[in-house]
């Protein structure tokens, strides 16, 4: 074995965040950078010797480097086969299916989701475990550990691997297999759900729907399953080349940055339904004719109709939401009489109740939901579900909402995102706002009386591991709720999340404008945190 061991020194910032480490490309470029945060991960891992990894990303500007780079440095530490995507791409949903299928050991997934690309753009790396999803805090702070200390990496001195072709090649007597990038991920699909009848929906003529994979990494996988399994007439699937900077937009399936989709299914000839998904696939938005499905509404709507979607029809173990995600689904999970459980954000507070088989379905509101079929969110099989549901109930997706409200009742929700914030005022806000905490209960506000105000705590009802300081809440007599968070996935400043919520039973009240309907408690939630006085932000960067 022909490798190298370099001297090196610590970097004082990899500290993973929810999704991995996230830095500008020019970071990771840094001589070292990325050697020091693959090497830690290894030296954070049980032995190395003989195991099995997969690797593939986003195909993000610097992808194809890395991977060269991290699949030298797996043969150095003695890894004996890897799995990579053909030209290094693996949908995050298709990297944790590999990993589960061929029971790896472990992926090494390259992206920074739903962040923008390029020279000038964002990279990002996470370590996923042998179940698929994303590494616990217990390895993820070992790596950080490890990151803090790190004085020497070992790098093959082996020429570049072959990402183009498929096929089994050597390097340095590890075998890398270069595999498909779809093919695993589609059939896993057409496994979970009724692909005739959604090919019969797709090409029967009365139904069109528009995808829009924002030239990122969905758009070989929905050109596949969409257009080429199912039907759906060519066309159907816009911006589907990935490209390195994707397309210079900002890949974040959103009404503010999926304008393209968002103007075509709001206008007077809009498609039936309409989708889009990230950077890496994990995140979904759902559209109908003129209507936006909220993701906390679609969660719910999903585990509603569950019983449609073959893979499911046996019921649902149980159901389980991020704490900001509102609180829709767990309206349901109490009429089918199963469990409901509220997480942190992020994805790997779900791993545990998937494992244990205590939850069927998670969501987020940050427009990731997902199932017990991979341990990551899943755009494409939201979409598919969806596309299931209204194959088996034949009624637009606007109907499907509506009856659902006045089944279940609706929940108001929106959130208002302020990006880039100056991490010191940012701090400052949280701040205040946890000052006020223990003297807001039984307070009145505008009319409003607080039940509780907490930074929210999670204890694992698996392993009892906690988490602390996940969010401030602050919860109304009534069910309302304003919740405050500085999202751990942006690159730049601090991104401060608002979350604002209120339930509304009377049906003669549900139609009303989302933003209108919560004017009130929108206010509230400005003046509560003191936004514009510590921030000088007059409006959000992103509604949603």
């Amino acid at each position: 074995m022909a490798f190298t061991t370099v001297r090196t020194a610590p970097f004082d910032d990899q500290k993973p965040g929810t999704s991995g480490l996230r830095k500008k490309v020019k970071t990771f470029q840094q001589a070292h950078y990325l050697e020091n945060f693959v090497q830690s991960t290894f030296d954070s891992l049980t032995d190395c010797q003989g195991q099995t990894l997969v690797v593939g990303g986003d195909g993000r500007y610097y992808n194809q480097t890395a991977i060269q780079i991290i699949l030298k440095m797996a043969a150095a530490n003695g890894f004996s086969h890897v799995w990579v995507g053909q030209n290094g791409i693996l949908s995050t949903p298709a990297a944790s299916c590999v990993i589960r299928k061929y029971q790896a050991f472990g992926g090494i997934i390259l992206s920074a989701s739903h962040n923008p690309a390029g020279v000038n753009g964002d990279f990002g790396i996470k370590f996923n475990t042998a179940n698929g999803g994303p590494a616990p805090e217990s390895i993820t702070g070992a790596i950080f550990n490890h990151s803090r200390h790190i004085s020497e990496y070992r790098i093959s001195d082996c020429a570049d691997i072959n990402l183009t072709e498929i096929g089994t090649q050597t390097l340095d007597g590890m075998t890398v297999e270069v595999i498909d990038s779809v093919s695993d991920y589609a059939e896993l699909m057409a496994s979970l759900f009724d692909f005739d009848a959604i090919h019969d929906l797709l090409t029967g003529g009365n139904f069109k729907m528009r995808f829009d994979a924002m030239h990122a990494v969905t758009g070989p996988y929905a050109t596949e399953i969409l257009e080429n399994r199912l039907g759906a007439p060519k066309g159907t699937v816009i911006n589907g080349i990935p490209l390195p900077d994707f397309g210079e937009g900002h890949p974040d399936p959103n009404l503010t940055y999926a304008e393209e989709l968002v103007t075509e299914m709001f206008s007077d000839n809009a498609p039936d339904f309409g989708a889009a998904s990230d950077g890496d696939g994990d995140r979904n938005m759902i559209l109908g004719d003129n209507i936006f499905v909220t993701p906390s509404d679609s969660l719910a709507i999903l585990a509603a109709n569950a019983s449609l979607v073959p893979a499911y029809k046996a019921g649902l173990k149980g159901v389980a939401r991020s704490m900001p995600t509102s609180q829709a689904v767990d309206r349901v999970a109490e009429k089918l009489g199963i469990e409901s459980h509220e997480t942190p954000t992020g994805w790997k507070f779900f791993g545990n109740l998937l494992d244990a088989d205590r939850a069927t379905l998670c969501g987020e509101e940050s427009f990731g939901t997902g199932s017990n079929h991979i341990r990551e969110k899943d755009g494409l099989w939201a979409v598919l579900f969806w596309l299931n549901i209204l194959a088996a109930r034949a009624i637009p997706v606007a109907e499907v909402v509506n009856r659902h409200w006045q089944e279940f009742g609706r929940n108001y929700y929106t959130r208002h995102d302020y990006e880039s914030i100056p991490s010191e005022q940012a701090e400052a806000l949280m701040l205040h706002l946890e000052q006020q905490l223990a003297d807001l209960p039984g307070r009145q506000i505008d009319g409003r009386t607080v039940e509780y105000a907490d930074n929210f705590s999670y204890r694992d009802p698996v392993d009892n591991s906690v988490a602390d300081k996940q969010g401030i809440r602050v919860g109304f007599e009534g069910g309302d709720r304003i919740i405050y968070r500085l999202s751990g996935t942006g690159t730049e400043g601090a991104t401060l999340r608002v979350y604002i919520e209120s339930y509304q039973a009377d049906q003669s009240k549900q139609r009303l404008d989302t933003q209108q309907a919560l004017a009130d408690l929108i206010e509230l939630a400005e003046s509560l945190a003191m936004i514009r006085d510590l921030t000088g932000r007059t409006a959000p960067t992103v509604i949603t």
